[in-house]
């Protein structure tokens, strides 16, 4: 696999505000991944960052303690000019990249199915399985990676709305209840969530698999059909607008056909997020989703985007660390940046959609003559 030639070479002075961003922030996660390669390595991304460069950084993190040797913003900057090399990624259209956000919500739930809580979360159920090229019959939407087994081979699964309606009643799959249905619809589009429970407890809920089909956003839904200017698509306009419209809430979520299935996992440190497709748990301000096709996991990108200021009221200027993906994040120059957990969170994911500039730091290894 070769370099892109999409990739720009710069230096690490050519990124605006490089100097001033804590790199100890992101070395932290971008250790969290060295670790956690060490029992399954990541999958190179189409764009040739291969995931073997990455061996002399990987190992030269994994040697540093957090107990007593954590890096200094300076040591941990120069911890990346040493391994890594910037470079600049073209959007594939006119302008710059695209950033969104996204967080952990934190809800009340109950163990149990009540008159308050009556909106289920499921766990994967048994006949759904993994569709790649070699089991997949013939006339099978070649988008679906999910499916139903049955006798005679794998059918699309039942989708949002015929769950919804009951197709998997009876199955035990229920892992709590809650009590909006709105809320249980942002659960599975963020993927993950923390659970108060009734009874006392903190639960975590976090993907486990979805039906399949396509996902289609309710902003995208309502922009188009007048409700919503696509300019002030948020996921607070968006919940204002379920909150004024009660009687058409089905209607508006269940063309999103896809629906998640989750599985229940520790909340081990609260000051992280969950574990997400990288196999890491998501670091606040730190960790961003991007197109696990094109990207490979663990590569560090430095994101300039000027006019995005919800995270602390400042430009958005960062290094962060890729490990984790989305259905909706698609293209060389798209992330989904983690804004950590609860609403406060929340609030500052909602209303992130910005330009935004995207530098890949790609090992020293593959640079020599390999981007322009």
């Amino acid at each position: 696999m070769s370099l892109s030639p999409l990739f720009v070479e710069k230096a690490f002075g050519d990124l605006p505000g490089w100097g001033d961003d804590d790199h100890s922030a992101a070395f932290a996660a971008f250790r969290r991944s060295a670790f956690h390669v060490l029992t399954k390595p990541y999958r190179s991304g189409a764009l040739g960052i291969d995931f073997d460069a990455f061996a002399d950084a990987y190992a030269k993190a994994r040697t540093v303690s957090p107990a007593n040797q954590s890096p200094t913003r300076g040591e941990a900057r120069a911890f990346f000019e040493r391994h890594f090399v910037p470079a600049l990624i073209p959007a594939e259209h006119a302008g710059a990249g695209l950033v969104t956000g996204f967080y952990e919500p934190q809800v009340e739930a109950s163990p149990v199915r009540t008159d308050r809580f009556s909106v289920p979360l499921l766990s994967r159920p048994a006949d759904l399985v993994d569709i790649d090229e070699s089991n997949r019959p013939p006339g099978l939407d070649p988008y679906l990676a999910f499916a139903r087994q049955t006798p005679s081979g794998p059918v699309e699964y039942p989708d949002r709305g015929e769950i919804e309606r009951g197709a998997l009643d009876g199955k035990g799959l229920e892992i709590a209840w809650l009590a909006d249905k709105v809320d249980a619809f942002f659960i599975h589009v963020q993927g993950a969530a923390r659970l108060a429970m009734t009874d006392g407890r903190l639960v975590r809920v976090t993907y486990a698999a979805k039906s399949g089909q396509r996902f289609t956003g309710s902003g995208k839904i309502l922009s188009e059909l007048g409700e919503i200017p696509l300019e002030k698509v948020t996921m607070q306009s968006i919940r204002a607008w379920f909150k004024a419209h009660p009687g058409r809430v089905d209607e508006i979520l269940r063309q999103n056909r896809s629906y998640i299935f989750f599985r229940e996992a520790d909340v081990e440190d609260a000051a992280l997020g969950p574990i997400a497709a990288a196999k890491v748990p998501l670091t606040p301000g730190r960790s961003i989703a991007v197109d696990r096709l094109l990207h490979t996991f663990g590569t560090p990108f430095y994101i300039d985007a000027p006019t995005l200021t919800a995270f602390d009221a400042e430009p958005f200027r960062r290094l962060m660390i890729a490990q984790d993906t989305g259905s909706a994040i698609t293209g060389s120059a798209r992330g989904d940046l983690f804004a950590g957990s609860g609403d406060a969170a929340g609030e500052i994911a909602g209303v992130v959609r910005n330009a935004a500039d995207f530098y890949a730091l790609i090992p020293r290894a593959l640079v020599a003559g390999a981007v322009r």
